[in-house]
C-alpha cells in the first residue's frame, strides 16, 4: 500500500475534521491575541501558512502567465482581507457568533438570483438569526465585533466567486499558495504597525505555527482531499454545522457562554444555510471563511 493512500481519509471524516481543526486553530488565535492582537496574529497565521505552502507545492512564480495574476491577486486579496476581519471580529465577540454572522455571506451568495418560494424561507430564517444576536436590548455584544463579522462574510461571498475563476486558469494548490502570498503582503503591514510582532518570542511563534497548521494547511489539505470524491452539495451540507462547531468549541476551549436566543439564532442560521444548499441548483463549495 502506498504512503498516500495510508494516510487518506474517508471524503465525510476528513471534512469533520477538518471544521474541528479549524475551531481549535480559532481557540489558539483567541489566545494569541492579548500578546500580539487581531492584525499580528492574522500575520503570523497567513504568513507561516504562505511559507508551508511554498515548501509543499513550490509554484513557480516567474511562470505565472498576467491572465493568472490578473485572477489570482484579487483572490489573495480578498483571502487576507477575510481572515484579518474576522480575526477583528474574534477579538471582540465570542467564535460561534463570530462564525455564525460569517456564514451569511455564503447563504447570501447561494440564494442570490433565486425566485422560489422555499428560498425565502431560508432568507426569513437568516434575517431571524441575525435579529437574535442584533444588541437590541445591551446584551453586551461589541456592535463593531458584529460588523467585522459580517464583513469578514461579505469577503467570504467574493472569496468563493474569485477562486473559482481562478481555479480555472490554476491547479487549486498552486492558486491557494500564490493568493497566501498575496495575502500577506496585504495584512503584514497591519501587523509590524501594530508593533506587537517586535515582541514575538519562541513561544508565541510555536503558537503561530500551530495556528497557521490548524486553522489552515491541514483544513485545506482534508477538503481538498474530500472533494475529489464527495459532491459539492454534500461537502456543503457538512459545512453548514461550523457554526454549531464554532459555538461548542467557544464553551469547551474557550469558556464563553451563548444565551437560549443565540443559540437559536445559531441554529436558524444552519438550517439556512444547509436549506439552500438543498435547494439552489447549484450549491456553492463554501471553503473556510476564517
Amino acid at each position: 500500500m502506498s504512503t498516500s493512500a495510508r494516510f487518506t481519509l474517508p471524503a465525510v471524516p476528513a471534512v469533520l475534521f477538518s471544521i474541528v481543526s479549524v475551531q481549535g486553530g480559532a481557540a489558539i488565535a483567541k489566545g494569541l491575541f492579548p500578546a500580539l492582537g487581531a492584525a499580528g496574529t492574522s500575520s503570523i497565521r497567513i504568513g507561516l501558512s504562505a511559507l508551508v505552502l511554498l515548501l509543499v507545492v513550490r509554484p513557480r512564480l516567474g511562470k505565472l502567465q498576467a491572465a493568472q495574476w490578473r485572477a489570482v491577486v484579487p483572490y489573495g486579496l480578498t483571502l487576507g482581507a477575510m481572515n484579518f476581519l474576522f480575526y477583528c471580529a474574534l477579538a471582540r465577540i465570542p467564535l460561534g457568533l463570530a462564525v455564525t454572522l460569517e456564514f451569511v455571506g455564503p447563504l447570501v451568495l447561494a440564494l442570490s438570483g433565486s425566485r422560489r418560494w422555499l428560498d425565502g424561507v431560508w432568507v426569513l430564517l437568516a434575517a431571524a438569526g441575525i435579529a437574535l444576536i442584533a444588541p437590541w436590548q445591551g446584551t453586551g455584544l461589541d456592535l463593531l465585533g458584529l460588523g467585522f463579522a459580517l464583513a469578514a462574510g461579505a469577503c467570504w461571498a467574493f472569496y468563493i466567486v474569485l477562486g473559482q475563476r481562478t481555479a480555472a486558469l490554476l491547479p487549486g494548490s498552486v492558486a491557494v499558495t500564490v493568493g497566501m502570498l498575496v495575502a500577506t503582503v496585504l495584512v503584514l503591514p497591519f501587523g509590524l504597525a501594530g508593533g506587537r510582532l517586535l515582541s514575538l518570542t519562541p513561544h508565541l511563534l510555536l503558537l503561530g505555527a500551530g495556528l497557521a497548521l490548524f486553522s489552515s494547511v491541514l483544513p485545506f489539505t482534508l477538503e481538498m482531499q474530500a472533494l475529489k470524491t464527495m459532491p459539492t452539495r454534500t461537502f456543503s451540507i457538512l459545512m453548514s454545522l461550523e457554526p454549531v462547531a464554532a459555538a461548542v468549541s467557544g464553551w469547551l476551549l474557550l469558556g464563553e457562554q451563548l444565551t437560549p436566543g443565540q443559540w437559536l439564532a445559531v441554529g436558524f442560521i444552519v438550517v439556512a444555510s444547509a436549506g439552500a444548499t438543498l435547494t439552489t441548483a447549484r450549491p456553492q463549495p463554501a471553503l473556510h471563511g476564517e
